[in-house]
């Protein structure tokens, strides 16, 4: 019974993907060939799109925007040299006009910042100029209104950014729990990383502690994170903070101090 629904629905998704409506394009490119690569693939695999202008430049694009309305904007975020512009330009054309879709590409492949930056800037998608840079699939989910459209180069950082968090949240989990850590003694550590005082740290909303009861903690933490022994040296903040990084009971991810 699946088998035959799955063959009922797949000539629906073609027929689908085949009678999306007419829509309007401008394309900012500033590297020739790859701007004629683009409106080939425009051309060949989505008839549906209409190229109503091209830039290459800040200056050509705002000029352009004075006189057209696209409905999607395939924008390259460096232009000139710069790797900024193109945030920019997305975030002005969001606000002067929400319903234009704006569909990223960017050649910096290991900036991440640069990407959050844009998706801030409220772009729909973003595609990295590597491998199979565009295709209809992408340009279909974005004009359906889908967010995040991302190529697989970006998918593949993204998992492997997940996965790092998750198994940092797993380590930290298992170390609290092979330690003893409670919530007092990971705000009193993370405090200390923080470069608080224990003064600070026992004024601190929340943290029902003296500073005579934080020395007492701060002496009972030395014992369960250096269960071996420390060795001819003493343990001060300093080291006892580090040991807590290595062991995953602190997350340099998320240091963030509580309300004071």
């Amino acid at each position: 019974m699946l088998f035959r629904m799955r063959l009922f629905l797949f000539p629906l998704f073609i027929y689908k993907t085949h009678n999306m409506e007419n829509f309007k394009v401008v394309i900012v490119e500033d590297v020739p060939l790859e701007l004629k690569g683009t409106e080939g693939l425009l051309k060949s695999q989505v008839p549906e799109a209409e190229i109503i202008g091209t830039a290459s430049t800040e200056g050509e694009y705002l000029k352009l925007m004075r006189t057209v309305t696209p409905d999607l904007v395939l924008m390259d975020l460096g232009l000139q040299g710069s790797t900024t512009i193109g945030v920019e330009l997305c975030r002005n054309t969001k606000a002067d006009n929400k319903g234009i879709k704006v569909l990223v590409f960017t050649g910096e492949l290991l900036n991440e910042k640069l990407w959050i930056d844009v998706l801030d800037a409220g772009a729909d998608g973003i595609i990295l100029k590597t491998g199979e840079m565009l295709t209809r699939t992408d340009i279909i989910n974005v004009m359906s209104g889908k967010k995040y459209v991302f190529n697989e180069p970006l998918m593949e950082q993204i998992v492997d950014t997940f996965r790092s968090s998750i198994n940092g949240s797993i380590m930290k989990m298992e170390a609290t729990i092979s330690y003893d850590i409670d919530e007092y003694d990971e705000r009193f550590l993370r405090h200390l990383a923080l470069g608080y005082t224990k003064d600070q740290i026992a004024t601190l909303k929340g943290m029902p502690f003296g500073v005579k009861s934080l020395e007492k903690r701060q002496a009972e933490l030395v014992q369960k994170l250096f269960p071996d022994g420390h060795g001819d040296y003493g343990v001060n903040a300093v080291r006892l903070v580090t040991r807590a990084f290595q062991l995953h009971i602190l997350d340099i991810d998320n240091l963030e101090p509580d309300e004071e």
